[in-house]
């Protein structure tokens, strides 16, 4: 039996805890805010439930194998506080957050040799406490190693996609391209179908491009064409998907710019790369908050 502690059941956190108890080798426990009385998904393959153990204070965690931290980027050092609570020398800690610096930010609470970045790319929306809407298949990968190879191992049982790569650099810089452009949906308050117009399709494309200039400065292979299918995936999607940092601005919450935006400024000032557009979207969701 191997206990799974996730911190921050949102709707990435939510969906990932629900699944993971849908396995009976699995005891998941959740650290929250706020109780709630259970685990609601509907997904793709219908609605699934889950009752984990829910938990507000850290005198009631428990030691876990695996902490699967989902908070937002900019709520590490609040994840960080359970640690305590909740890791002993074997655990390991699973980043399943957005942008390209999960190690960055939990290794000054945490050994950096345990801390296993994830990038996943699970498209939900919470509705409410427990209460998520997975809209379509689940995707993660973990760098190569014998903690990924454990990491992946936790959802053999499951439906999901879950895999190592020997270059997990690109992957992350691939995931954030495409959350780079979703600041274009924050900024105006439409849903992903803006995509459809063409003049908003280009700014999103030259959104990317800049992302992509800075990946590859930092050690990514991509190349221009991802823009392009970038561009081709969303415009097949659904046109009233609302991405996270949409839905923050929406229910008035803090919403995650340095991680989608801000670190392309960022990493593209340290390689004297200019970043114009990803700059403009700072500005503009800063000028919001």
């Amino acid at each position: 039996m191997t206990h799974i502690a996730l911190v921050g059941p949102g709707a990435i956190g939510g969906t990932i805890a629900t699944w993971l108890s849908q396995d009976s080798s699995h005891t998941v426990s959740v650290a929250a805010r706020t109780a709630f009385d259970g685990l609601e998904v509907a997904t793709p393959q219908g609605v699934i439930r889950a009752s984990p153990r829910v938990f507000t204070r850290s005198e009631e965690a428990q030691i876990a194998q695996w902490v699967l931290v989902a908070t937002k980027a900019y709520d590490s050092a609040a994840a960080a506080k359970w640690f305590g609570a909740l890791c002993d020398d074997r655990t390991h800690i699973a980043v399943l957050q957005n942008g390209v610096e999960h190690i960055e930010r939990f290794e000054p609470y945490f050994p950096r040799e345990r801390i296993l970045p994830v990038m996943i790319d699970c498209p939900a929306e919470r509705s409410g406490p427990g209460r998520i809407r997975q809209r379509g298949a689940i995707h993660m990968v973990v760098p190569e190693s014998a903690a990924g190879a454990d990491f992946v191992d936790l959802f053999r049982n499951l439906p999901l996609d879950v895999s190592q790569s020997p270059d997990f650099r690109t992957a992350a810089w691939r995931k954030l391209c495409l959350n780079s452009a979703g600041a274009v949906s924050a900024v105006t308050l439409k849903p992903a179908g803006i995509v459809r117009h063409q003049g908003v399709a280009a700014l999103m494309r030259d959104i990317i491009r800049e992302c992509i200039a800075v990946a590859c400065a930092e050690g990514a292979r991509l190349d221009d064409s991802v823009a392009d299918t970038i561009i081709d995936n969303m415009r097949k999607g659904p046109a009233d998907s609302i991405n996270s940092i949409h839905a923050d601005r929406l229910a008035g919450r803090p919403m995650e710019v340095d991680a989608r935006n801000g670190v392309i400024v960022r990493l593209g000032r340290k390689h004297g790369i200019s970043t114009p557009m990803n700059s403009l979207m700072v500005s503009l969701l800063e000028s919001v908050q």
